[in-house]
Order: C-alpha cells, then structure tokens, then sequence
C-alpha cells in the first residue's frame, strides 16, 4: 500500500510487471510504476471508478516501445507498447473490450488535449505521465505522498537519462514524430533539423486549389 493505493498482485498483474523488467531500464520501470501510482491516487481523489489491474497495466507498458524488443521502424513508440499489451492481455485471457481500453490508454499517453476526457483508465495513465515526466499537477499531491512514492520507486537521474532514451528513439524514425511532442527531442539534440511544415505539405498536395 502507497498512500492509499494498493499495487495490483493479480497473476496477470505480476506476469506484466516481470515482461517488463525484462526489456526496460530500471529507471523506466520505476518510473512506469509512479505513472500508476500518481494515476491511481488521482482517480481516489476524484472518486472515479476504474480497473486498478488495467491501469496498472497501461502504466507498466506505456514505455514499453522505447525497448529495442518492442521497437519498430514505422509506429510511434506509443503503438509499439499499446500493441505490446494488448497482444499480453489477449494471450492472458482478458476480453478484448478491455485489451482495447489499455490499447488506448498507452496510445494516446502523450497526446495533449483529449486523454483526459476519456475513460478513467485513459485520462490517469495520462495523468500519472504528466505529473511525473512534465510535473503537471505536482501540487495536487501532498509531500507526504511524493516522498512515499520516490522512496518505493526512486527517480535518480530521472530527466537526463529519459530525455536519451527518448531522443535515442525518436533518432531512430523520425518521420513517427512529426505531428507529435516527441519531435522535441530531435529538436533539441539537432536545432538544423526541421519537421515538415504543414502549410508546405499542404500547399504541395497534388490538388490545383
């Protein structure tokens, strides 16, 4: 129990946690794990009713795409993770309705504007990645409750080690980028490195007006 918040111990729940310390760092891990946590305890606060398991689940594999297991060439990262668990969740029994919600929860995870009116599920996943990568909503915790979770789950040399890891991805396909927040951390690794401009591609479609 942290602050309130029970980890799931399902069998899934357990099985997920183990696939994904195989593949990720343990600063990813650990930070999968806040996600949850910070998600979860948003959801107590505002008296939402959402499936602890599901997004303990969307949290411990909303990375999951940074691994080089789970990379592939033409998928954002966020695809890779959301495919990652669902295909988990599927093979584990867990009605498809479900392994779609977590499909979506991990895909959406860094899209600004629209998570947070969504299924519970998908708004904290959200959340719980905002807080703990941008700090958005970092007050809404008390220093009680952030001490409990860094001390469980440590942050380390959080924000230059997930900064690479994410610039390192990204480096990799960064046509997947474009549209997105992740182009950020080509843009700050490379400043002569320019995405497509969107009044160009449009003024360059084959269409005469």
């Amino acid at each position: 129990m942290i602050s309130a918040v029970r980890i799931p111990d399902s069998q899934v729940a357990r099985e997920a946690a183990e696939l994904v310390r195989q593949h990720e760092s343990e600063m990813l891990f650990n930070h999968s794990v806040r996600v949850f946590l910070f998600g979860a305890m948003k959801g107590i606060r505002q008296n939402l009713k959402f499936d602890s398991e599901l997004l303990y689940v969307a949290a411990l594999f909303h990375d999951l795409g940074l691994a080089d297991a789970y990379h592939t060439e033409t998928k954002r990262f966020e695809v890779d993770g959301a495919d990652a668990a669902r295909a988990f969740l599927k093979s584990h029994g867990i009605p498809e309705p479900k392994a779609d919600l977590v499909w979506e929860a991990i895909a959406l995870h860094t899209t600004p504007g629209i998570p947070q009116y969504m299924r519970p599920e998908i708004a904290l996943t959200n959340a719980g990645v905002l807080v703990d990568v941008v700090g958005i909503g970092y007050d809404d915790y008390t220093p009680e409750q952030r001490a409990q979770v860094i001390t469980d789950f440590p942050r380390g040399d959080f924000k230059n080690e997930f900064i690479e890891v994410q610039t390192c991805s990204a480096l990799k396909k960064p046509l997947t980028t474009f549209g997105t927040v992740n182009f950020d951390y080509i843009e700050h690794r490379d400043l002569t490195f320019h995405k497509p401009n969107a009044c160009t591609r449009i003024r360059n479609t084959p269409w005469l007006t």
